[in-house]
């Protein structure tokens, strides 16, 4: 008979265990765009600041172009990388802008962005 409670007990703390790590457990889907984005920028931007009528950014390179801008605004100092996964991730939520499609479009849309030619 004492054998049920104490049985119930541990599984209680058991389950309660598992379900801490769980709830602490980092997701593992979550970008790392998506992260900057959110540790970051979501405080001042709203999701309305991405759908307006007079948006600045109207294709993948201009939405490069504000990522960049930005993240300078505010003293980031963020990698090229860096910047490319927070556009992949605001153009996968919002924009669904055409990405370019090989390395070289990469290259040169971060040299347009930057000032270059």
């Amino acid at each position: 008979m004492i054998r049920l409670p104490i049985l119930l007990v541990a599984s209680a703390a058991a389950l309660s265990a598992a379900v801490a790590a769980a709830q602490s457990t980092p997701k593992t889907d979550t970008s790392r765009g998506e992260l900057l984005y959110s540790t970051h920028c979501i405080g001042c931007h709203t999701s309305q600041v991405h759908w307006r009528d007079k948006r600045l950014a109207i294709d993948w390179t201009s939405l490069t172009a504000q990522v960049r801008r930005w993240q300078a605004n505010t003293g980031l100092g963020w990698s090229d990388e860096e910047i490319v996964e927070v556009t992949r991730h605001l153009n996968a939520l919002y924009y669904h802008f055409q990405p370019p499609r090989r390395e070289a479009d990469v290259r040169r849309d971060r040299t347009i962005v930057a000032g270059g030619r």
